[in-house]
């Protein structure tokens, strides 16, 4: 039914002289909402009468609010022409580009913060134990090695166009030195917060992988292929991180200042941008950071997160440097 009813959204819009294609037509189509209730399928559509014949996204929604004509078609399947009726609503407001943008994300913060932030993430630069293959979790034993220096070398350069207000950092050795590299020559003191430390691993941590795999298989195995259930004497590491990033979230954003800069590690980094998308632990291994990789987001002053740029590393092969 439903391709059926698309099809008769096509045709209807079509006789109404609402066209679909962004290029050569004066309107914009876009179906935004349907609902199924008894057989009977219904659409509610804005349509844009305002674009020129070349399409400007930018000129499309410039302004905070644009003003749409919307139309409902509703079709049933008990009709074997699949008739449809239609009906004018009143005007409808388009919101940053997205038609009813209401409880689309969650707010980090809980409250109005004092203005918009944008937020630059950095991983740490190699370290000792990533480069031995070891599993580091939150120990103080992996350093940053002399090639994990000149990454952060250049994630100093290739952010040298950008000013930060703060940076903060966890206090562990691998990622203070990156931290002290970035900041280095700043009046700004570094700002080290224990809610961006890496996720304790217990008996794990020091342990090459291959071993580790030998030794607890089961554990092992379990923290590789479902880590938000890996958990010691009921302790759920991952679990834990969540709600450690939401306290380094709070946290940092009710700072003043508008521009931050975060250094830190590949497990509360994957905590802080699913927290920030509104993911749960069991996203853990969908998000991945590069040693020096870098992630941006923009936050609103409800608290809100968008997220600009995941995981850059072009800096790492070039010379490259960002402007945001």
């Amino acid at each position: 039914m439903l391709g059926n009813c698309l099809q008769l959204v096509h045709k209807t819009c079509k006789a109404k002289k609402l066209q679909s294609s962004y290029y050569k037509h004066r309107y914009l189509l876009i179906p935004v909402r349907e609902k199924m209730v008894s057989g009977v399928l219904s659409f509610t559509i804005p349509s844009f009468s305002n674009l020129t014949s070349k399409f400007d996204s930018k000129k499309a929604f410039n302004h905070q609010t644009t003003n749409v004509k919307t139309l409902r078609i509703t079709c049933s399947n008990s009709s074997p022409d699949l008739s449809a009726t239609t009906e004018k609503l009143e005007d409808a407001s388009v919101t940053g580009g997205a038609y009813d943008f209401g409880q689309a994300t969650t707010s980090l913060t809980q409250k109005l913060i004092s203005s918009p932030k944008k937020v630059t993430l950095v991983r740490h630069g190699l370290s000792s134990w990533n480069d031995e293959g070891r599993v580091q979790g939150s120990s103080n034993l992996s350093v940053l090695t002399e090639t994990g220096v000149k990454q952060a070398e250049r994630c100093r350069e290739a952010l040298r166009n950008l000013r930060f207000d703060q940076c903060f950092s966890s206090p562990i050795p691998r990622a203070k030195s990156t931290a002290e590299v970035l900041w280095r020559g700043k009046d700004e003191p570094l700002v080290f917060l224990d809610s961006l430390k890496e996720a304790h691993l217990f008996f794990l941590e020091g342990m090459k992988n291959v071993d580790a795999r030998q030794r607890y298989p089961k554990e092992y195995t379990t923290w590789r292929e479902d880590p938000a259930n890996f958990n010691v004497n009921g302790v759920y590491p991952v679990r834990k991180l969540w709600g450690t990033a939401r306290e380094a979230w709070k946290e940092i954003l009710l700072t003043p200042g508008e521009n931050f800069l975060i250094v830190t590690h590949k497990s509360i980094l994957r905590a802080l941008i699913c927290t920030a998308l509104g993911l749960g632990p069991e996203r853990f291994r969908a998000i991945d950071v590069n040693n020096g990789g870098i992630s941006v987001f923009v936050i609103n002053q409800k608290g809100e997160a968008m997220l600009q740029s995941l995981n850059m590393t072009a800096h790492m092969y070039s010379d490259y440097t960002y402007s945001y």
